[in-house]
């Protein structure tokens, strides 16, 4: 069934996105041609992959029923260099039961979990030495499958000014620590909502 290869897969093909949506293939195309649906094509070939998170923002934004789709918990990855800030934010996030939360200590770890867990949120500590804030956002924006991440800028003392360079530089959100995990969450929630 559609439905269950959509909960296993992170790519779709036109036509399983076609079923999802209960239209034909070639109006799917359609969306993908003009832009308008994100994805890529298989090099040396016309087929055009979907990445599952692209789908469930069209969708959304589009108020198209997601018709069982499992959107799943939202993933949220910590990039902050203080290990136990790190957990303090994945526990409290964790037992919210609305995410799944990772965590990265580096830049280098960071771009491992990106990877392998796929965040649909990203919290970073723009103060961290090996971090350059808007290359961060240029290299994670470049990556096809990434291309609904939404970031959320962090920093002890952040000022509006340090905040409103943040959003410059491609962030979707910022905060200033130490900051309340319900101000975490709200801020989450906005940029999840927002496309």
């Amino acid at each position: 069934m559609v439905l269950d290869m959509a909960k296993r897969k992170d790519v779709l093909t036109t036509g399983q996105v076609a079923k999802l949506c209960n239209v034909a293939p070639r109006t799917v195309s359609k969306w993908f041609d003009t832009g308008q649906l994100r994805g890529y094509r298989i090099p040396g070939s016309k087929d055009r992959r979907i990445p599952v998170a692209q789908l469930i923002s069209f969708m959304k934004m589009h108020g198209m029923p997601l018709n069982g789709l499992d959107t799943g918990k939202t993933r949220v990855l910590m990039l902050d260099p203080d290990e136990e800030f790190s957990r303090l934010i994945h526990d409290a996030l964790a037992a919210q039961g609305a995410f799944e939360v990772a965590c990265a200590n580096s830049a280098f770890e960071a771009g491992v979990a990106v990877e392998n867990f796929k965040p649909d949120v990203m919290i970073v500590d723009v103060a961290m030495p090996d971090v350059k804030p808007a290359q961060l956002c240029r290299d994670l924006r470049s990556i096809a499958t990434l291309g609904s991440l939404k970031l959320i800028a962090i920093q002890a003392a952040m000022t509006p000014e340090r905040g409103e360079q943040a959003l410059q530089e491609g962030f979707n959100a910022y905060l200033a620590k130490p900051f309340g995990i319900q101000q975490l969450i709200d801020s989450i929630g906005c940029v999840v909502a927002a496309y």
